[in-house]
């Protein structure tokens, strides 16, 4: 057992959240579930679990934030943490790498960064470039920024590892909820990208200095995709990931992740950001002013 908390933010997570304590339980000394509050089966399905610690707390409007009152508010005595959503959970290789080298990390090492798995309708893609991200981290050494999506790790002090195997995301929900959840977060990725493209909210990404190599270079690639063409970028993005990355080799599955996750989704965002730039001629200030008084967003 790894001398590890494990942090989970739940709202109505009923249908994820047994596969991901069962997981989890194989190597978390504590578990800490932060829950906004469920109206569903979420609290009764953890409490089966001795293990874990079940806290209600307001959702304060974003990830970011309600992950942050956890490590402010919840007293954590564990050596490292980990952050995991409820419909995620480790591959059994993830889980033996951990177990192998992290007793053997230097002080000096202060987060573990990780590669992330899709799936998608059911089916694990093998050819998804895997995201990466800080989702392990000594106790005391990280916090997460406030950003209105995508949010990241701060690391304070120290360095970063990366690890081979990856966790996954496998989101058991309707089609129709995921169209939904996109649909929602396509308003936030819109509001991003023109706040890459023109500076409306944040410094640029170069002086980003506290996030990981990674991290800078995520900022990087979408600060690149903001500049490039509204809605050909989208086709292009979509290209790429289903014929040069070889989601092909997925079957439908593949092409239908691609699809709705790489052209759809990114067609959404454009057109939402043509929009708003149509709505204020293209004025800075003007857009800017528009997505304060229509999304209440002002970070």
């Amino acid at each position: 057992m790894l001398d590890l908390t494990t942090i989970i933010l739940t709202y109505n997570e009923e249908i994820h959240i047994r596969r991901c304590l069962e997981n989890i339980s194989q190597f978390s000394k504590r578990i800490i579930v932060v829950d906004s509050p469920s109206t569903d089966r979420t609290t009764a399905i953890c409490a089966e679990f001795s293990n874990v610690e079940v806290y209600a707390h307001k959702w304060p409007g974003n990830q970011a934030q309600q992950f942050n009152w956890t490590l402010q508010n919840i007293p954590i005595n564990t050596e490292w943490v980990m952050r995991i959503d409820a419909d995620e959970y480790w591959t059994d290789e993830l889980i033996e790498e951990a177990n192998e080298k992290i007793p053997q990390l230097p002080k000096s090492v202060s987060a573990i960064v990780l590669p992330l798995g899709r799936a998608f309708l059911g089916k694990v893609l093998k050819h998804e470039d895997a995201a990466t991200m800080i989702r392990v981290f000594r106790n005391g050494e990280a916090i997460y920024d406030d950003s209105l999506m995508d949010e990241h790790l701060v690391i304070l002090e120290g360095e970063t590892i990366s690890f081979k195997n990856k966790f996954i995301d496998d989101n058991r929900n309707t089609l129709s909820y995921f169209i939904d959840k996109h649909n929602k977060y396509s308003d936030k990725e819109a509001i991003q990208l023109l706040d890459a493209e023109l500076d409306l909210f944040t410094p640029s990404v170069n002086s980003n200095t506290d996030y990981c190599d990674d991290v800078q270079e995520i900022k990087k690639k979408k600060a690149k995709y903001a500049k490039l063409p509204l809605f050909w970028r989208a086709i292009a993005y979509f290209f790429y990931r289903y014929f040069i990355q070889k989601s092909i080799l997925d079957g439908k599955e593949g092409f239908l992740w691609c699809f709705f996750q790489g052209l759809w989704y990114r067609m959404l965002v454009d057109a939402k950001v043509y929009h708003i730039k149509r709505l204020c001629h293209n004025d800075r200030d003007a857009i800017k002013n528009y997505i304060i008084e229509n999304y209440h967003y002002s970070a």
